[in-house]
Formats: C-alpha cells, structure tokens, sequence
C-alpha cells in the first residue's frame, strides 16, 4: 500500500502553518502534541497509519472556508475526518498536510416535520438522527452496523449503506443536499429539500466522492415514517450455498425485503457468544429476512418466505413474535463485525458487492481461497444487495499474516469484478482497494474520474492518495495521454 511522498519543504514550514491555522482556529481547536495527534494516526483500517502534520478541529464553517483558502494558497494538503469509522482507509492522514476533524460539527439544525427532512451538521451520529425524530413515527432509513458512531457527513462522503438499503436505498437515495466548502474556501449548496434538481447532478457527484472533491458542512437528509409492522425471520440452512440460493430466489419471487442479511458459522457463532440473539449453531449459514408493511401484507410475505426457504433447504425458520425479539435478531447481525474480533488478534474487512444470482459460487471460491492461504474468514453479507463482507482473520505479530492477509483480500475483490460486479458496496475505495482499481477501469476510463477530480481541486490538494493509483497533473491530464505525468506512491507505514 502506497502514499503520496511527503513534500519535506512543507514539513519544514510546520510552525509558520500552526501559527497561521492557529489565528483561524484559536484555543484548543489545533492539535499538534504528537502524542495527541496519535489518535487520528488511522481511521477504522487500523493496519496502516501515519501522524498528520497538525490536526485542526474548526467549528464554523467559517473556520473551515478559511483554513482550506489558506492551505489551497500555501500548497497544504488536507484530509478530512468525520468519527474515523472508515474502513478503508478514507481518512488516513498524510505526513505533509492538515487533518481537518469535523467533530465539533455536532448539532442538528433543524427537523422539517412537513417537508419529511431534517437539516443537520456533519458530525451528528447516524443514529442520532432517528433518536430525534422517532418520538412522532419518523426514522432514518440507511443504518449501517457503525450506525452508534459513524457521523452523517462520513456517510455522505462514502454513500454508507446498511442492512436495510435493499429496500429503501443507500445514502445517495435518501440524501436531499449537502453544504460544502471547496479547496479555494468557496462555500456551495448543492441540492436543497426538495426531491431533485433541474440541473447537473452535483450532488450524486459529491455523494460518495470520498472527501477528494470538498469538504461537508451541512447535510439534509429525507425521513420516512415507520412501517405499520415489522417481522423478521430467522433462517437456518445446511450450507452456505442453499442460503445463497434462497437469497437469489426471495428476490426473483419479486419479494423485496426491508433487509436480508446472511452469516456463516463462524460469524454466527462469534455473533451469539456475544450477544446472545437466539442464533442456532447447529447450522452453516443463516439468513435474517425483514418484512415490513400492512400487516396483512407482511403475514402474507411470511408464509411466502418459509415456502421458499424451505424449498431451498431450510433446516430452521424462527418468526419475531415481538419488537424486542425482532430488535435482538439485528443487534446480532449489527455487532457481527467486533464479535468477530474475539477470533484473532486481527481481521482484514473486505467490501465487493457481486450479482445475487452468483453468491453461492463467490461463497464456494471464498472457501477454496481459505485453504489456499490458511486464514480463516468469517463471512458477513448485505445478502438481498449483494454486497459480501468476508472477515479475514489473521495475527499482525506473525510475520508475513498481513501481507497474505491483503493478497487474499486482493483475489476476493477480483473474483467480484470478474463475477460482473464492483470493488465497493459501501466501504468505498480509499488507500485499501485504490491499486486494486485497474482490475475494474482500465487507463482512459481513470483518467476520466480524475479529470472531475481536477475540475474541483485542481491541486490535488484535498485527501491526496485516495482512489487513484497514480497521481496525475491535471495540466497534463486535459491535454496528453494518462500515463503522462504520473508519480507512484511510497509505503504506508504499516502498526
């Protein structure tokens, strides 16, 4: 895994930008201890890290236009940070530039009862949001099993999703404008509270751009109202194969799900020592399937999805007979990924999202993989989106663990692209899947993103080393081929 090399002249400027970030940003809003800039080292990728330069922590978007002005003018690069949940690295600092952390950006602006949104700062919890609004019948749709503590503007800038964006969407489908301050300190609205714009897509642009385009301020988000009844079936099968196929099989019955989510033995297990959710450990796999609606229509949808659990091979099929019950099946699936971390000293979090109908044949190559490099892996899947998150169990002390960590995690990712579908569900690219990116795009289609990468911060100043595989001029990009003017990346430091 590479970084951009540090620019040492700007290192050398380290205490002419503290005093300069300082007047903007006055008390305890500028970090430059290196033993408190040791918590920002990394994000939720803890295999890699690196000390920022300073980290700063604006409260006004004011502060924030001024301090990207001063570092657009200066040549500073900065990172932006929301809780550091990132998995794959989207907020890992660099060695030359500025972490702007957003955690003081903390207050919900305004719930617009009538018009269904709520208004609100960058660093509000996802599940804040529908602690606030739940009181009158209202929630917030996309939840993903961070939810306790990654922040709304860290959602946006990875288009987050959830166990239950099946059915109502991911970030991008229930996000209705965004306030973002560009590299120059120029403060743009894009979208607003209303459905859609009548002009370029800016905002599904920004959505999921991973803090390389600018930097949120302000989110507006759509709320929905709580569904007249919500059941959740708990499905046990004899392999992973027959769950995968049952998958495949609700959604082609036209059946979609308020979530869909699949574990394999080991996830469930690590699951319900942890939780206690009422798991069966007797089983490979299973499937927790949500329906939500009328309730005449989620009875209906019940006695349809046993038939077809059961034809698929079902060995068990448990139905929620309360909320607290229905509750305990997801704080299961949702505490999967640190129940997990009980198994190893560490895992390596993979995030490919393929073709429902070829789970059951991912699921089998995972296995062949697991023999191939002697890790084991606990599968953990968005089943009804297709997105897979196999846990990679290894030990960082064992010499050599992490980098057959990587590789496995490498051929898992290229067997999605080569099954037709994509890198990323949710995780988004960051430094983790970035020199993974040409097994998907080849040369021109690269240099296109970067292209718009280039129309926003044409100094390719704001989070550097993201995404692209190599660094481009954006000079050379709008006129000669790719290859022209491009730098590679030195090592990341690894912990």
């Amino acid at each position: 895994m590479k970084m951009p090399v540090p620019d040492s002249t700007v290192i050398a400027r380290r205490d002419e930008i503290i005093a300069a970030v300082k007047a903007i940003v006055p008390g305890d809003g500028v970090i430059v201890d290196e033993d408190a800039l040791r918590v920002y080292e990394c994000d939720g990728l803890t295999a890699y890290h690196q000390l920022p330069l300073i980290v700063v922590l604006p409260e006004t978007v004011g502060q924030v236009s001024k301090i990207l002005k001063y570092c657009h003018d200066a040549g500073v690069k900065v990172v932006p940070r929301g809780a550091g949940t990132s998995l794959s690295g989207g907020a890992l600092p660099v060695a030359d530039g500025i972490t702007l952390a957003m955690g003081k950006f903390n207050k919900i602006l305004e719930i617009d009862w009538e018009n269904r949104c709520v208004v609100t700062q960058p660093g509000v919890t996802n599940l804040a949001l529908t602690g606030a609004v739940q009181h009158k019948g209202f929630y917030y749709a996309p939840d993903p099993s961070s939810q306790i503590a990654c922040s709304i503007g860290g959602n946006v800038a990875e288009n987050a999703g959830g166990v239950h964006c099946l059915k109502y969407g991911l970030t991008t489908n229930n996000l209705l404008g965004v306030e973002m301050v560009l590299m120059n300190g120029e403060v743009v609205r894009l979208g607003g509270r209303h459905m859609d714009s009548e002009a370029y897509d800016l905002l599904g642009v920004a959505t999921g751009s991973e803090g390389l385009l600018g930097v949120i301020t302000e989110v507006t988000v759509r709320i929905l109202q709580k569904p007249e009844i919500a059941h959740a079936l708990l499905i046990g099968f004899p392999s992973n194969e027959s769950a995968g196929d049952c998958v495949a099989a609700i959604i082609s019955a036209g059946i979609i799900p308020g979530g869909m989510e699949m574990m394999d033995r080991l996830a469930t297990k690590a699951s319900e020592d942890f939780v206690h959710a009422g798991y069966p450990l007797d089983v490979e796999a299973i499937l927790i399937v949500e329906l939500d609606g009328p309730g005449a229509e989620v009875a209906h949808l019940i006695e349809r999805v046993r038939d077809i659990a059961e034809t698929c091979g079902a060995v068990s099929v448990r139905v929620s007979e309360s909320e607290a019950e229905r509750l305990k099946f997801w704080a299961g699936r949702k505490a999967a990924f640190p129940a997990v971390g009980r198994l190893a000293p560490d895992y390596y979090c993979m995030d490919g999202t393929i073709p429902r109908h070829r789970l059951a044949e991912v699921l089998s190559a995972i296995r062949q993989m697991t023999g191939r490099y002697g890790l084991d892996v606990a599968n953990v899947f968005h089943a009804g989106d297709g997105n897979l998150h196999p846990l990679i169990l290894y030990d960082a002390n064992n010499p050599g663990e992490l980098e057959k960590a990587e590789a496995f995690g490498a051929d898992i990712l290229t067997l999605c692209v080569e099954v037709g579908g994509v890198l990323t569900g949710e995780h988004g690219v960051g430094v983790e899947k970035r020199d993974l990116m040409g097994t998907m795009f080849d040369e021109t289609d690269l240099a296109h993103q970067e292209r718009l990468k280039c129309a926003f911060d044409p100094g390719g100043l704001l989070n550097p080393g993201k995404v692209f595989p190599t660094l481009h001029n954006c000079a050379e990009l709008g006129r000669v081929h790719v290859k022209s003017g491009q730098t590679r990346f030195p090592d990341i430091p690894r912990f």
